[in-house]
């Protein structure tokens, strides 16, 4: 079954503020831009979001620490919908050494939402994480258990956590992540049938997070965003007129 992101029936208000956690670099970065491409107020949440190298009347810069309930809860205040995009610096220790980090951010968020009554979370975790795990082929599920195995069981936690909450979730599954422009030449798939490894560009999956703002189509789903070429049982981005080959 395909449904067009342009055919949801049910589309919510425009929201006071928009609040993207871990905005300073990645697809949080790319986010805060696409979000204010669509005319969205924007707070950027980031230990670094002093550094953030853009500069426009709707966006308010916070610095802070997203294990903070205090920080957290001060950045929650009028704000209808909350992106979550976090990362953790390249090094030995992302292999080595396990993280909590990943699921620590994300119980103090859901618990701050629920206690605020701020209901929308989009949350960015990854290809692999949760029941994706193992679905990308030998090669790629045993670079990916020797390199990120860690952190993505960490991941699997976070993504707990967030279906296990009162909110309005959608938990969004990048494959492999490109520096590359935005295409608008992505598919969402939700059924596991069709979840298999690939690339896309950190601009295509912030176009992907800023239009689940307000549009229900992927609400309490879990799509993997990946480039690949449409399958009949994915879910659409794009009206049927402007996919791309």
């Amino acid at each position: 079954m395909m449904v067009s992101q342009a055919s949801s029936a049910v589309e919510h208000e425009a929201v006071a503020t928009v609040l993207i956690i871990g905005a300073s670099r990645g697809i949080g970065l790319e986010t805060v831009k696409a979000a204010l491409e669509a005319g969205h107020s924007v707070r950027a949440l980031a230990r670094s979001a002093r550094r953030i190298p853009i500069d426009r009347p709707k966006l308010e810069k916070m610095a802070g620490d997203a294990l903070e309930t205090a920080t957290v809860k001060r950045a929650l205040s009028g704000v209808g919908v909350v992106i979550q995009s976090l990362g953790v610096s390249a090094g030995p220790e992302v292999i080595l050494k396990p993280t909590r980090f990943f699921s620590k951010a994300t119980r103090v968020l859901v618990t701050a939402m629920e206690e605020t009554d701020v209901k929308r979370l989009i949350c960015v975790t990854g290809f692999g994480a949760g029941d994706s795990r193992g679905r990308g082929g030998f090669v790629y599920t045993l670079a990916f258990h020797l390199l990120l195995g860690r952190v993505y069981d960490d991941k699997d936690v976070q993504e707990w956590i967030v279906r296990r909450s009162k909110l309005d979730w959608v938990i969004v599954r990048p494959v492999i992540l490109t520096d590359g422009p935005k295409t608008n030449a992505y598919r969402a798939l939700v059924d596991p049938r069709d979840w298999t490894c690939g690339f896309i560009s950190r601009a295509d999956v912030a176009d992907f997070l800023v239009k689940q703002i307000d549009d229900d189509t992927f609400l309490h789903k879990t799509p993997v965003l990946t480039s690949s070429l449409p399958t009949s049982r994915s879910e659409a981005t794009r009206p049927p007129h402007r996919r791309a080959a």
